[in-house]
């Protein structure tokens, strides 16, 4: 008996169909994963499947859930199975929770919104979701005190704190670890159980593996393949899904390694951290050479990008100093952001953003002409604003305007997590093309071994809290001063 049947979903932009008629059928305790690069349509569909598609664009097709039947053309019929029958995992945490409330309180608000509890009930139900995650001392941090990795677990805690029958997970690993990837993977497959119903809509393809059940794949709003996950996975019969599945880390060529680079760009000396009352690291020496791609990794919350902002001076190390190469302006040392949405002003064209770094950096507007054409970027992409590109492009963007300062060091925080298999390719290929055409020191954070591993010339493996630092296989060799 199906939880959720739609049939002939499509979505259109006026005359541009953005998304060609398709039809899912969700049955209890069997999850189905929509997979796909970015701008395939998977969350669009979703987006039309609850109603909240963005204002202009005009779904079809009919909905049947909790007894109900819906027409897709309708968005305000499914505002009332929302946190009852349906609950939504969402896929930008931070734009999702109220930056003026606590993580406790938002959880909070669910139970006594959604399920009716007391005050009382409703906040010791919501400390025990974050205990769940591994979040307790989380509860009185506000949105903005909170790691990528962290966010995405309490927009999780929130979401699902209404017990809907049915839970659509959009991208709901994006920025986690793998330990912190598996436990949501664990935590969605338990909630669902054997009555309970699962779409989980990624381009995480251990994720997929992980949850198993029932895949389509999208390319372009058309399904390119469905089928048993772990059939699909072990013998996929189209050329687009094999492309997708080699696109992953771990089956990727590793670059040519052991670059000695140049001289030292900056060096961290002696370096501990201490934050809230935690410390996230200690008694570290590092060195970042021009030419080079440093690699860190380790869990969520280790201090991976506070080590990158003490480097760069935004952060004050509790103990030891940070030298910087003589002669390099302070504007040549950079931050490329985990999340480019909330990099980029909301209300203004991109290329206002963009020619505004260009002549605060004393570059001419045809130095911007160029370096689209060498990040793959179209022209008309500037005249949008920062929410009408995809992730892909937006983060692409976003090393163009880096690349405008003259940077001779780039701290790349998490710069792929947020991005498909094909287009964090796609981009780490760029970002190490900069390091060895123009000479700049990298230093790329990221959860993901496999990338690290296959990517970076010397790397830094950060464990928990006041762990040892650990090197990584012998692949990398770690670049840990003592």
């Amino acid at each position: 008996m199906s939880l959720l049947r739609a049939e002939g979903i499509s979505v259109a932009d006026g005359d541009e169909r953005l998304l060609s008629p398709l039809s899912i059928d969700l049955v209890p305790g069997e999850p189905l994963i929509i997979l796909g690069e970015t701008g395939s349509g998977k969350s669009l569909m979703a987006q039309a499947l609850m109603g909240t598609l963005p204002a202009g664009l005009q779904a079809s097709g009919q909905v049947a859930v909790g007894g109900h039947v819906l027409k897709a053309s309708d968005p305000a019929g499914f505002r009332g199975l929302w946190g009852r029958e349906i609950g939504v995992l969402p896929q930008e945490p931070w734009l999702s929770l109220d930056p003026l409330m606590r993580a406790r309180e938002q959880i909070a608000e669910t139970h006594v919104l959604v399920r009716g509890l007391n005050r009382r009930d409703a906040t010791e139900r919501a400390g025990s979701d974050l205990a769940t995650f591994d979040l307790a001392d989380a509860g009185r941090r506000y949105p903005h005190e909170l790691s990528g990795g962290m966010a995405q677990r309490v927009a999780i805690a929130a979401a699902r704190a209404g017990g809907a029958k049915i839970i659509i997970a959009d991208e709901p690993t994006k920025g986690l670890d793998t330990a912190r990837r598996d436990s949501v993977a664990n935590l969605l497959l338990s909630e669902i159980g054997v009555s309970g119903g699962l779409l989980v809509i990624t381009h995480d393809l251990p994720l997929a593996r992980r949850i198993g059940g029932q895949v389509i794949v999208l390319r372009s709003g058309e399904i390119v393949e469905s089928g048993a996950t772990e059939k699909v996975f072990a013998a996929p019969s189209q050329a687009y899904t094999r492309e997708l599945i080699a696109a992953d880390p771990e089956n990727w060529t590793p670059r040519d390694k052991g670059n000695a680079g140049g001289d030292p760009v900056v060096t961290g000396s002696g370096l501990s951290l201490a934050r809230g009352g935690k410390t996230l690291f200690r008694d570290l020496s590092v060195s970042v050479r021009s030419g080079s791609v440093f690699g860190v990794t380790g869990p969520s919350g280790c201090g991976k990008s506070s080590l990158g902002d003490v480097l760069l001076g935004l952060v004050k190390p509790t103990q030891g100093s940070v030298r910087r190469r003589a002669g390099d302006a302070p504007t040549a040392f950079q931050k490329l952001y985990q999340d480019p949405v909330s990099a980029f002003p909301r209300r203004c064209t991109l290329r206002q953003s963009i020619e505004d770094v260009a002549r605060l950096s004393g570059r001419a507007t045809d130095t911007i002409d160029a370096q689209m054409n060498r990040l793959g970027l179209a022209p008309r992409l500037l005249d949008r604003r920062s929410d009408a590109v995809s992730g892909g492009e937006l983060q692409r963007l976003s090393l163009l305007r880096v690349l405008l300062m003259r940077p001779s060091f780039i701290f790349a925080d998490e710069p792929t997590s947020r991005l498909d298999p094909i287009t964090q390719a796609k981009v780490i290929s760029l970002l190490t093309g900069v390091a060895d055409q123009d000479d700049v020191a990298v230093m790329l954070v990221s959860h993901d071994r496999a990338l690290i591993r296959n990517t970076a010339d010397d790397a830094l493996q950060m464990g928990e809290v006041n762990e040892k630092f650990l090197p990584l296989p012998e692949a990398c060799a770690a670049s840990v001063l003592q």
